[in-house]
C-alpha cells in the first residue's frame, strides 16, 4: 500500500512549491498562453503524474490508476449532469419554446443590464440550486446570446453569476459532503456559509451590470442590482439559518426575481440603449405568446423542480438508492501519512444521481413539448457532439485532481497553509479556491479539504464550523476559472478552444471576490465579527 508523505523533500516550503506547480502551470497555460482547455488539462496532468512519481515516490502504475479513478469520477459528477441539462435546453429549442422563454424574460425589461441579472443571476441560481454541474453556465449563456449578447460576454456573465448560489447548489450537496467528511453538523455549516455567501450575493449583480455596461451601468441600473442582490442575500441568510440550507437557493432565486419585477415596474424612466456586442436575437412574433405557450416553455423547469423535490422524500430516496453500486476501485490502495487507508471506493448511484433526475425530467418534458422519442434521441446525440473536446478537458482535469490528492500533493499544500497559525483564517477560503480550481466542484473541494480545515481549526483554537464553511464559500469563487466550467461555457456558446480568452475575462473577478471572502473569514475569526459564528 502506498503511503502519502506530506513532506517528501524534507522542506515543507519546497514540497509545497512542488505541489503547487501543476496548479500554477494550469493557470498560466490558460491565462497567459491561452491554450485550449483540453491541451492545458492534459499537459498539467502529465506534469502532476511526473511529480507524483519522481517527487512523491508514487509507483507509476498507481499514479496512472489514480488518474483513471479521477476520470471515472467525473462521469456522474459532471458529464452526466451537464449532458442531460443541455439536452433539456436543446429540446426546448427544437420545439420552439426556448424563443417563448426568451421573450418571457425579455418582457420583464428590455434593458440588457436587467436581463443579465434576471437570467444569469436569478434564473441561473435556480438552475444551480436544482442541478449545478455546469448546467447554469451553459443554459444561461445561450439564453443571453438569444437576447443579443456577444457569446464570450454571455459566457463571462454566466460564470461570474454562478458564485453565490454554488455553496448550496444541487440541493445543498457541498454542505452535505462537508458534513459527511468532518462529522460535524450540516445545519451548522449551512448556517455559517449562509452568513458568508449572502454578503457576496449582494455584490454579484453589481458586477454583472458593470460587465455589461461599465460605470454608466452602475449609475443607471444600481436600483435593480441592489434589489436583486439584497433580496437574494437576505433570503439566503434567513432560509439557510432558520429553515433549510437545502432550499435556500431555490427560495432566494424566486424572491430575487420577484424583487426585480417590482423595481422594474416602479421605475418609469425610458430604457437606455446599451451595446452588448451582436449575438443576434430572434425576430419577435407579430402576436404575443399565449399563456399556454408561456406555460409550456417554463414546464420543463417546473418539472425539474417537482422531480428534485420528490427525490427529497425518504421513501423516494430509498427507492432510487436501490440502483446504487459501491465498489473498491481495482488496484488502488493508498494510506495517508498516519497509515489510515484513504477511501478509493466508487459509488455508481445511477438511480439517485442528479443527472438521472434531470434525464427523468427531460423524458417527462417530451410529453409537454411534444417531441418524439426518436427525435429526442437524435437531439441527445447532437448534444454530446456539441461538447467535443470539452469532454476531454473535463476528464483530464478530474484525473489531475485525483493524482494530486492521492499522491499527497494536495495534503502538502494544506499542511503548509495550516502552519500559518491564526492567519489561516484569512487563508482558509484560498484552500477551498484551490480545491474548486482543480476539481471544478464545491462538493469536490469540501471532500478534499474538509478534514484539513477541521484539523487546522483545532490546532489554532478556532471554530471548525467557520473554517469548513470558509472552505466552501471561498471555493465558489473558483467555479468561474476551473477548466471544467470554462470548457462547458465555451462549448455551450460555440467557442470551443477559446477557454484561455474566457479565463482572462473572469480571472480578475475571481481574485477580487476571493479577497473579499478572505477578509470576511478573518474578521469572523476575531472579536470584530466573531458574533456571526454559530
Amino acid at each position: 500500500m502506498y503511503q502519502q508523505d506530506p513532506n517528501p523533500t524534507g522542506s515543507l516550503f519546497v514540497s509545497a512549491l512542488l505541489a503547487l506547480l501543476p496548479l500554477v502551470v494550469l493557470l498560466v497555460l490558460l491565462g497567459v498562453f491561452r491554450w485550449k482547455a483540453h491541451w492545458a488539462g492534459l499537459s498539467t496532468l502529465a506534469l502532476s503524474l511526473a511529480i507524483a512519481v519522481l517527487g512523491y515516490s508514487m509507483p507509476v502504475g498507481l499514479a496512472l490508476n489514480s488518474a483513471a479513478y479521477g476520470a471515472g469520477q467525473s462521469v456522474l459528477v459532471v458529464l452526466w449532469i451537464t449532458f442531460n441539462a443541455i439536452w433539456i435546453y436543446n429540446l426546448t429549442v427544437h420545439s420552439g419554446h426556448f424563443a417563448v422563454l426568451r421573450r418571457a424574460f425579455s418582457s420583464i425589461s428590455d434593458d440588457p443590464r436587467t436581463q443579465a441579472i434576471v437570467i444569469a443571476f436569478c434564473f441561473g441560481a435556480l438552475l444551480e440550486a436544482l442541478a449545478g454541474g455546469g448546467g447554469p453556465v451553459a443554459i444561461c449563456s445561450v439564453m443571453l446570446i438569444a437576447l443579443g449578447v456577444n457569446p464570450l460576454k454571455a459566457a463571462t456573465l454566466s460564470l461570474v453569476a454562478d458564485t453565490a448560489p454554488v455553496a448550496f447548489g444541487g440541493m445543498g450537496n457541498p454542505i452535505t459532503v462537508l458534513s459527511s467528511v468532518t462529522g460535524l453538523s450540516a445545519d451548522a455549516y449551512g448556517a455559517m456559509a449562509g452568513r458568508q455567501v449572502s454578503i457576496l450575493a449582494v455584490l454579484v449583480p453589481f458586477l454583472l451590470v458593470f460587465i455589461v455596461d461599465g460605470k454608466r451601468g452602475l449609475r443607471e441600473a444600481w436600483p435593480v442590482a441592489l434589489a436583486a442582490g439584497l433580496s437574494f442575500g437576505s433570503t439566503q441568510f434567513v432560509v439557510s439559518n432558520y429553515i433549510s440550507y437545502r432550499l435556500c437557493d431555490i427560495i432566494a432565486a424566486i424572491v430575487s426575481v420577484g424583487a426585480v419585477l417590482v423595481v422594474t415596474r416602479l421605475r418609469r424612466s425610458a430604457p437606455v440603449p446599451v451595446t452588448v456586442g451582436g449575438g443576434g436575437s430572434a425576430d419577435e412574433p407579430e402576436q404575443p405568446d399565449s399563456r399556454r405557450d408561456v406555460a409550456t416553455a417554463f414546464a420543463p423547469y417546473a418539472i425539474i423542480v417537482a422531480i428534485f423535490s420528490l427525490a427529497q422524500f425518504d421513501a423516494v430516496k430509498a427507492l432510487l438508492a436501490k440502483a446504487t453500486w459501491v465498489f473498491q476501485w481495482p488496484g488502488l490502495q493508498v494510506a495517508n501519512a498516519s497509515g489510515k487507508a484513504v477511501s478509493t471506493t466508487y459509488t455508481f448511484n445511477i438511480g439517485g444521481a442528479t443527472g438521472t433526475l434531470l434525464l427523468i425530467s427531460g423524458l417527462l418534458s417530451l410529453l409537454v413539448l411534444r417531441v418524439s422519442p426518436v427525435k429526442a434521441l437524435h437531439i441527445y446525440g447532437r448534444t454530446i457532439r456539441q461538447f467535443g473536446w470539452a469532454i476531454l478537458a473535463i476528464l483530464s482535469v478530474f484525473a489531475l485532481s485525483y493524482v494530486m490528492n492521492l499522491s499527497g500533493q494536495i495534503i502538502t499544500l494544506g499542511v503548509w497553509l495550516a502552519g500559518t497559525g491564526a492567519f489561516f483564517a484569512f487563508l482558509s477560503p484560498i484552500v477551498g479556491w484551490f480545491g474548486v480550481t482543480i476539481t471544478g466542484t464545491d462538493a469536490g473541494a469540501n471532500a478534499l479539504f474538509g478534514g484539513l480545515q477541521t484539523t487546522a481549526a483545532n490546532q489554532v483554537g478556532a471554530s471548525p464550523i467557520l473554517f469548513g464553511a470558509s472552505n466552501s464559500s471561498g471555493g465558489v469563487m473558483a467555479k468561474m476559472i476551473s477548466p471544467q466550467n470554462l470548457a462547458i461555457g465555451t462549448a455551450a456558446v460555440g467557442l470551443v478552444g477559446k477557454e484561455g480568452d474566457l479565463f482572462r475575462r473572469v480571472f480578475g473577478w475571481s481574485l477580487l471576490l476571493l479577497l473579499a471572502m478572505c477578509v470576511l473569514s478573518y474578521l469572523q475569526s476575531t472579536p470584530v465579527l466573531g458574533w456571526m459564528v454559530p
